[in-house]
């Protein structure tokens, strides 16, 4: 049937190379420990401070939110915040869109 590549035949199976008996093992368990070192322990520390910067955030604590804008807590509610970001504009926010706490006078040296 096949007048143009001829068949191809494989040749007997080359055994396994016998390594010790727990040498995969080794590789998973220590895949499992980088994995942990690097990926889960330090995002499970950026998520405890974020709750806890959350958690903490009191009227005329100054803010910078995800998006960048800066300004002063004027309420705070379960969910939202209200932000004063110039004397006469008031922005509300949920509580997860806030980045950052700023240090007491960073918007008046702006």
């Amino acid at each position: 049937m096949s007048f143009l590549i001829p068949a191809a035949y494989a040749d007997a199976a080359a055994p396994a190379a016998a390594g010790p008996a727990g040498f995969e093992w080794i590789f998973l368990v220590g895949f499992l420990v980088i994995f942990y070192l690097m990926i889960w322990r330090p995002q499970a520390k950026r998520a405890k401070e974020q709750k806890n910067l959350l958690g903490n955030l009191q009227k005329g604590d100054e803010v910078v939110t995800n998006g960048g804008i800066a300004g002063k807590i004027v309420k705070v509610s379960d969910d939202f915040v209200v932000l004063e970001v110039s004397d006469t504009v008031e922005l509300k926010f949920q509580k997860g869109a806030i980045a950052a706490t700023l240090p007491k006078g960073t918007l008046k040296a702006i």
